[in-house]
């Protein structure tokens, strides 16, 4: 059994790496946000999701080259000053800035068929397979 004492210092060690990646991450004075992805296979398509919370859909830009799908856009930062005003922050850990990520996809896909959704924050794109790429079954003729 663990208690918490022998705990503590696994903790700290975690807490003490995390604050380094946010030092290393925070370059310049800039944050940077890194959307969370999730690329799935369907027999008749690719489906990628990229968690954008509070990213107004407009601010993202999809596009799609070479079998490459790329996602740019920026988000915008959630605490915001006026001129002037005196603001005591206590904790600020919700990322903001510029991001991009893109997806390597297999070449039997329809670039000209992708469709985009967004809802509750999460940016859904599809990608269709052509009929080449789809699997079928094969009837054996007697």
């Amino acid at each position: 059994m663990i208690t918490t004492g022998q705990l503590m210092p696994t903790l700290n060690r975690v807490l003490s790496f995390d604050r380094e990646i946010d030092r290393f991450m925070n370059l310049n004075g800039q944050r940077f946000f890194v959307p969370s992805l999730d690329v799935v296979e369907r027999p008749d398509a690719y489906l990628i999701s990229a968690e954008l919370p509070g990213v107004d859909p407009s601010m993202v830009d999809i596009s799609f080259e070479n079998n490459t799908l790329t996602l740019r856009g920026t988000k915008q930062p959630s605490l915001r000053r006026e001129e002037n005003e005196e603001l005591r922050v206590y904790t600020a850990e919700r990322r903001s800035g510029e991001f991009e990520r893109a997806v390597r996809l297999p070449e039997y896909v329809e670039g000209d068929k992708i469709e985009a959704t967004y809802a509750h924050g999460v940016l859904t794109i599809t990608v269709p397979k052509t009929a080449a790429a789809r699997p079928r079954r094969i009837e054996i003729k007697p």
